[in-house]
C-alpha cells in the first residue's frame, strides 16, 4: 500500500508541475520564454539522451551533440534548399539521425570505460568537422532561415507555441523512458549495465542491445536536435563543436548523470546561470566550473540526489520500501539481487 500511494503521490505531483510548467507563457515574459525556459527544455532534451544512455546502459556517450547536429542541419537542409514541408523533413532527419546514431552505437558496443568515452568524442568531433566544412550544409556559416510548422507560428517572436511543444514533448520522452526500463528491454539493459559478462554468459546478446539502446539515445537527441533548430530557426556548426559536448556532459552531471530528470533541472540550472550572469561577470565558464565543482562535492549525484538525500532526512522514509529506478549503476552492483535469465526476461 505504501508503494502504490507514492506512486500516487508521484503521478499526482508530476501532474500538477506540468499544468505549473504549462503556464509559463501567461506567466511570464516573451524573453524568459524564449531565452530561458524554452532553451532549458530543448538542452534538457539532449541531456535526456545522454543520461538514459549512463542510467540504463553504463554508457556515457559524447556523441550525442553530433546526433543532434545531424537530424538539426539534415532537417535545416531539406527545408531551405529543398523546400520540403518542415514536419516531412523533420521525420526524415529523424530517421537518418537513428539510422547513424545505429552505426555510432555498433561501433562503440564492444568498448568499456575510457575507451569508450574517447570513440564516442571522437564521434562526435569528427561529425563536427564534417559539418563545419560541407558547403551544402552551410560550412561555418551553417543555415538560417529554417521555417517551423505553421501551427508553431514564429518561434522568435510568439515563443509560447513553442514552448508548450517542447514541453509536451519532454514529458513524452520522460514517460517513456519510464516505460522502457520497466520492460523486458530496459531491464535486460539494467542487467548488462551491471554485469555483462555475467548477462553475456547467460545468453544475452549483449553488443546488440547495447546498440539498440544507442540507437534510442539517438533518436531523443535527433529530437532534440529538430525542436531545437525550428526554436532558433538556424543551426550552425558552432552548435555542436566540442565545448557543446563539455557543456551537455556539464548539464547532465549538475542534474544527476543517473537520473532521468536531472538532464531538465540540470538544464534550467545552467540555462539561469547563463542568461542572467554574462552581464554581470565575462568569466561565466569560469563560476559554472565552480558551481559544477560544489555540486559534486557535495552531491556526487547531483541537485536530484542531493534533494533525495534533505527528503530522507527530512521525512524519514523507510530506506527498505522498494526504489522503482536504481540511481546509479555503482549504486545498482552494490544492492541488487543475484539475476538469472528469467528474471531479468520477466
Amino acid at each position: 500500500m505504501r508503494v502504490v500511494r507514492s506512486s500516487a503521490g508521484r503521478l499526482a505531483l508530476g501532474v500538477v508541475l506540468v499544468i505549473a510548467l504549462a503556464l509559463v507563457p501567461a506567466i511570464f515574459t516573451t524573453y524568459f520564454t524564449s531565452a530561458v525556459a524554452a532553451t532549458a527544455l530543448v538542452f534538457g532534451l539532449a541531456a535526456v539522451s545522454l543520461t538514459f544512455l549512463a542510467a540504463y546502459g553504463g554508457i556515457v556517450s559524447l556523441a550525442q551533440t553530433g546526433l543532434y547536429g545531424i537530424a538539426g542541419f539534415v532537417m535545416a537542409h531539406f527545408i531551405v534548399s529543398g523546400g520540403m514541408n518542415p514536419i516531412l523533413a523533420a521525420v526524415l532527419a529523424i530517421a537518418i539521425a537513428v539510422a547513424v546514431g545505429y552505426a555510432f552505437g555498433a561501433i562503440v558496443s564492444g568498448s568499456e570505460g575510457i575507451y569508450l568515452l574517447m570513440i564516442t568524442l571522437a564521434l562526435g568531433v569528427i561529425t563536427y568537422y564534417f559539418f563545419s566544412q560541407v558547403g551544402t550544409f552551410g560550412g561555418h556559416e551553417g543555415i538560417n532561415g529554417v521555417s517551423a510548422p505553421g501551427f508553431i507560428g514564429n518561434p522568435v517572436t510568439h515563443p509560447a507555441a513553442m514552448y508548450e511543444l517542447l514541453l509536451g514533448c519532454s514529458v513524452v520522452v520522460y514517460a517513456a523512458i519510464r516505460f522502457l526500463a520497466r520492460t523486458n528491454f530496459g531491464l535486460t539493459m539494467q542487467g548488462i549495465r551491471d554485469d555483462p559478462v555475467r548477462m553475456r554468459a547467460l545468453g544475452f546478446n549483449v553488443r546488440l542491445h547495447r546498440t539498440l539502446a544507442f540507437s534510442v539515445g539517438a533518436f531523443i537527441a535527433a529530437l532534440a536536435g529538430v525542436l531545437g533548430t525550428w526554436s532558433d530557426t538556424r543551426i550552425s556548426p558552432g552548435t555542436i563543436q566540442v565545448s557543446q559536448i563539455i557543456e551537455l556532459m556539464t548539464i547532465a552531471v549538475i542534474g544527476g548523470l543517473y537520473r532521468i530528470e536531472g538532464a531538465w533541472i540540470g538544464a534550467l540550472v545552467y540555462t539561469l546561470l547563463d542568461t542572467y550572469t554574462r552581464g554581470i561577470t565575462d568569466r561565466f565558464e569560469t563560476w559554472i566550473g565552480i558551481v559544477l565543482l560544489v555540486i559534486l562535492i557535495l552531491s556526487p549525484d547531483g541537485l536530484t540526489g542531493l534533494a533525495q538525500r534533505v527528503y530522507t532526512r527530512v521525512w524519514g522514509r523507510d530506506r527498505s520500501a522498494p526504489v522503482a529506478d536504481a540511481a546509479s549503476p555503482t549504486q545498482a552492483v552494490g544492492t541488487a539481487p543475484a539475476l538469472d535469465r528469467d528474471q531479468v526476461a520477466g
